[in-house]
């Protein structure tokens, strides 16, 4: 088998982290900060709250939904896809009822 390098222990891997954002030209960014971003992104995405939890490792939705942040964007993105939803019943042919085809009360 090939060779493979040992994980660096937490207490090392700051040390690591620091050394490649100086050599990076990187001042005073966290790792955390890093992960924290990734995570925000992740859910940024419209995953659920569990795929979330998974990608993230964490093993409850309290955790994940930390990352759910409400943007101005999601909440147009929201807001027009209700808005399509909307448009699409409008447009489908109505019954005597003035109920959408296909639906019940």
């Amino acid at each position: 088998m090939g060779s493979r390098k040992a994980v660096p222990r937490r207490n090392h891997f700051g040390k690591l982290w620091r050394k490649a954002c100086d050599t990076a030209g990187i001042k005073g960014l966290h790792f955390h900060a890093l992960r924290h971003t990734g995570k925000t992104l992740a859910a940024a995405t419209g995953a659920s709250t569990k795929e979330l939890m998974t990608r993230m490792g964490h093993s409850t939705a309290r955790a994940a939904l930390i990352y759910q942040h409400a943007g101005a964007e999601r909440e147009r993105l929201i807001g027009d896809a209700v808005s399509a939803f909307v448009e699409r019943a409008r447009q489908q042919d109505h019954g005597p009822d003035g109920r959408a085809g296909g639906t019940r009360g």
